[in-house]
């Protein structure tokens, strides 16, 4: 039986069930959140998604019944079958903030916590 290979993810995803829209170009489709993470989310394949990888889109995550929300300019790294998956580029201040504090609510460890944050702005 082969052995798993060693986990190299830095940041903890957290799941994470909200609705969020993809911004390509002048395009626009609106998906779920399936995981999130300090550095990047992964997302549901809305139908008739046609981004090629590498490609700068920003993603807009819904919170608070979409008083609020998280903002980011992603790359497309990786594209499956039923998932999409993006790299954090940018991220602003506030956006910054409610990540911070939905990621240290989900994983309650303050110290694993900083660890992530050091990883970030390495």
């Amino acid at each position: 039986m082969p052995t798993k290979a060693p986990e190299k993810r830095r940041f903890h995803r957290i799941s994470f069930d909200a609705e969020c829209e993809l911004h390509w170009q002048d395009e626009v489709w609106v998906s779920e959140v399936l995981d999130i993470s300090l550095k990047g989310v992964l997302v549901k394949r809305p139908l008739e998604w046609r981004v090629p990888l590498k490609q700068p889109c920003e993603v807009i995550i819904h919170l608070d019944d979409h008083e609020t929300g998280i903002v980011m300019a992603v790359e497309l790294r990786h594209i499956e079958e039923e998932r999409l998956g993006f790299k954090c580029q940018y991220i602003d201040l506030e956006s910054a903030t409610h990540l911070k504090r939905l990621v240290e609510l989900n994983l309650g460890d303050q110290a694993l916590l900083e660890r992530e944050f050091a990883h970030l702005i390495d």
